[in-house]
């Protein structure tokens, strides 16, 4: 890479030379010091190769002995564009103004990719910074890293250490979450331990408190299993923490609607295709109409970051953006699919319903059509534990 921009900034001049003796060139080349690359034999008499505009001189007057005939097959480079505007005044101000802007643009900052968060959202962050006046556009070499950082840990306990560094125009934000202790039970609280729901108790362990149920009994909803209260002696009680956790079977039935006629997208009515570029935070509409976008339509979006050779990326974004209507017709499904909808559907709310440590023992599921709807039931037997702590009443 580097000897093609060096290669460039010289001049790039491809020659055929010709002649009875091609090695004594190659020779004169290895000589007097003349650069040369990318040789390819033509004939035995004739070979192409790359020099610089005074590897060219240096070679014709070297060859000027020999029987050798060099023509010039091209030649590029930054010393032939610049032969080619120096009379173009207009040209070579718009170069100078874009390189002025390009080089100023990468004093500001223009993107932003966060690093090390896994709970805390990067949105959450970035806005954090926002308020704080790191955002697009903001000079990268103003930032004063410790008071930044102190100022949004404040705003994020979740985060224990933060650091925005800037490379180029893109700000990496790196930061690393807070590792939280486990929640630490008051014991001076008083309670008791009652009944989440109805069931028949399987296991009782009372780490705290007077056991007010035993296996095998069924308890209902708020009923009380774990007391927290004690009696002393003199018939006097003392009221204390209640914990502790009770197992039990636990029925559950659950039913969901399922339609079975849906509306699908069909063919194709019309597309529409905009296109815009982002400037920072502005949005220049390039192309395409502003008219209001039906709602039965899909949209794709694209993004596109202008980048430069080398992987220097500038501060424009190209966006597209792709709407196609389609024609919408209702559809018959099959009520097995229905089926399979709906039991997917229960399996999601009884997870929702049960505890982390609970466990589904056995299901049964049931369908039964309702006109142009399928209804179908979840019947589920459990285990989890059922005690839950609730203040006691002074």
């Amino acid at each position: 890479m580097y000897k093609k921009a060096a290669n460039y900034l010289l001049g790039d001049v491809l020659l055929t030379v010709e002649s009875a003796y091609p090695e004594r060139i190659v020779n004169l080349c290895s000589v007097h010091g003349i650069p040369f690359w990318n040789v390819e034999w033509r004939s035995g008499i004739c070979f192409t190769v790359h020099t610089t505009r005074q590897g060219e001189r240096d070679l014709r007057r070297a060859a000027g002995q020999t029987d050798a005939t060099i023509r010039r097959v091209r030649q590029r480079g930054a010393p032939l564009l610049a032969g080619l505007l120096r009379r173009r005044y207009a040209l070579l101000a718009a170069g100078a103004v874009f390189l002025l802007l390009l080089m100023g643009s990468n004093l500001f900052i223009w993107d932003f990719e966060v690093e090390g968060n896994a709970t805390v959202p990067a949105e959450e962050i970035l806005r954090a910074l926002e308020r704080h006046g790191v955002t697009v556009g903001t000079v990268g070499m103003k930032l004063d890293q410790e008071q930044l950082r102190n100022r949004v840990l404040l705003e994020l306990p979740d985060l224990s250490w933060l650091a925005v560094n800037v490379k180029g125009c893109v700000a990496h934000v790196q930061v690393v979450e807070r590792q939280r202790p486990p929640e630490i039970v008051s014991t001076t609280e008083r309670t008791n331990v009652v009944s989440r729901c109805d069931g028949l108790v399987v296991t009782v362990e009372a780490l705290e408190g007077k056991a007010e149920v035993a296996s095998g009994a069924t308890v209902t909803k708020g009923q009380l299993l774990i007391s927290g209260v004690r009696e002393g002696g003199g018939g006097r009680v003392r009221l204390i923490h209640g914990m502790g956790s009770v197992w039990a079977r636990t029925w559950y039935e659950l039913s969901v609607l399922v339609p079975l006629s849906v509306a699908e997208k069909g063919d194709t009515v019309k597309t529409r295709t905009e296109f815009s570029l982002l400037l920072g935070k502005h949005r220049i509409k390039i192309f395409g109409k502003g008219s209001v976008t039906p709602a039965d339509c899909d949209k794709i979006t694209q993004y596109e970051d202008c980048t430069l050779p080398g992987g220097f990326r500038l501060p424009v974004t190209l966006v597209q953006e792709r709407w196609t209507q389609r024609r919408l017709a209702q559809t018959e499904r099959q009520p097995e699919l229905a089926r399979q909808e709906g039991e997917a559907a229960l399996r999601a709310a009884l997870e929702d319903l049960l505890g982390e440590d609970a466990s589904v023992e056995s299901t049964r599921f049931a369908s039964a059509q309702q006109g142009a709807w399928l209804l179908v039931t979840l019947k589920a037997e459990c285990l989890e534990q059922i005690g839950i702590s609730v203040p006691l009443e002074p």
